[in-house]
């Protein structure tokens, strides 16, 4: 069974609807309540996890099942530095990037990840003036939706090809 597909943005459009397709697939699938609570759990950690590391999102979110095995399922595009790219990468079970599993893909990806840009962390001088009197606080990530999706998930699958980030959570409860 695959749902439907759902648009989700950084301003929260759609969570709702992930979380509600969530639900009518376990209660499909028969699972218990807290099974169900998991299955949850892990949607909400798995778009978390995409809004913190990727910042501006419009993503597409489905899930598919076969007896009582789910994968969760977000694709969503963003301009991607260093620092994106092994955080996403850092997410899945396996610290690999997926869409490298071919000697093509492996070839795309040390290209890829050579050409990524390091994060912008200076404040241009012409801009310091403006800021005068402004503590500047640049919130460190804690890795929490990470820890707790990992934790949750049976594997994370990341597949980062360009600017296009897919990433499969699946999770059995066979």
């Amino acid at each position: 069974m695959k749902s439907d597909i759902i648009r989700i943005d950084n301003r929260g459009n759609g969570f709702q609807e992930a979380l509600e397709q969530t639900a009518k697939a376990a209660s499909f699938r028969g699972l218990n309540h807290k099974e169900e609570l998991r299955l949850r759990l892990c949607t909400e950690e798995m778009l978390s996890l995409a809004r913190s590391v990727t910042g501006e999102m419009q993503a597409s979110f489905w899930l598919e099942s076969e007896g009582k095995k789910f994968d969760l399922h977000m694709s969503t595009k963003t301009v991607m530095d260093r620092e994106k790219r092994e955080r996403l990468i850092a997410s899945a079970s396996s610290r690999k990037n997926e869409a490298a599993n071919s000697f093509l893909g492996r070839l795309r990806d040390a290209f890829e990840a050579a050409m990524v840009s390091d994060p912008i962390s200076e404040i241009p001088d012409e801009a310091l003036p403006d800021l005068a009197n402004h503590a500047i606080e640049i919130p460190e990530w804690d890795e929490y939706e990470q820890s707790i999706l990992r934790s949750a998930a049976d594997d994370v699958k990341i597949a980062i090809r360009g600017g296009t980030v897919d990433m499969t959570v699946s999770k059995s409860f066979e």
